[in-house]
């Protein structure tokens, strides 16, 4: 059938993932660095991810696809509820392996720092999470900003990811947890200048409404040569 439906130009996407959270049935996946039509009969052709495209890479055309199936796509969106459900168990998966004499650098510790950092292996239950000031930077960040240390880490809780390389779905269903269960005390983003660095900041505040929690958000954004280009709350 001839209908509206989603088209990307892949040359001007960059991979960011903005578009992703943002279509409700599911239909777009980074795939090779690209954004992509998972399938034709998932897209409703509405266009709720194009404002969410900083590169303008996606539009509405009208072609022959296959018809919009909104049972297939209740179907998909339960596959990825799973998916992310059994990603989010891996944390708990590696603790309970060091335990049994696994690899002792999953080992959940808080001495003078917490361990682990990145976003995908710490748990939404750890206790130095409870009542403490976030910090969630992107991985670059820490690199690039000399003092990140002391200007960003210290006294807070430290959660690490990109948006980019990782499923950003995920993070903001690991955040939402995060910031659900642990009455946190303030939370602060700091991420890099790229287009495709912003997904984190946008997970950030995804899952910070889907967890209702009233709490502003502070963005810091670090340029390539290692300055501070802009802080604002959100």
């Amino acid at each position: 059938m001839i209908r509206k439906i989603v088209h990307i130009d892949e040359e001007k996407c960059n991979g960011c993932g903005l578009c992703i959270p943002n279509c409700a049935e599911g239909a777009l996946k980074i795939i090779d660095g690209k954004a992509k039509l998972v399938k034709e009969s998932l897209c409703d052709g509405l266009g709720a991810c194009i404002g969410h495209c900083p590169q303008g890479a996606i539009t509405i055309i009208e072609r022959e696809a296959d018809e919009f199936d909104e049972k297939a796509v209740q179907e998909h969106l339960s596959r990825m509820e799973k998916e992310n459900h059994e990603k989010n168990q891996k944390p708990a998966h590696h603790n309970v392996h060091h335990y049994m004499g696994g690899c002792p650098g999953s080992m959940m510790r808080q001495i003078n720092r917490q361990w682990p950092v990145q976003l995908a292996l710490v748990s939404s239950s750890a206790p130095y999470l409870y009542r403490s000031d976030l910090l969630i930077a992107a991985d670059c960040t820490a690199y690039t900003y000399g003092n990140f240390h002391n200007d960003f880490i210290k006294d807070r809780s430290v959660v690490v990811g990109c948006p980019k390389l990782d499923d950003n779905n995920y993070y903001i269903q690991k955040l939402t947890e995060i910031i659900k269960n642990n009455d946190l005390k303030s939370i602060t983003v700091v991420k890099m200048e790229v287009p495709c660095c912003s997904g984190i900041s946008m997970a950030a505040k995804v899952a910070r409404d889907r967890a209702g929690v009233k709490i502003p958000i502070k963005i810091v954004t670090i340029g390539i040569d290692g300055e501070i280009l802009d802080s604002s709350n959100v």
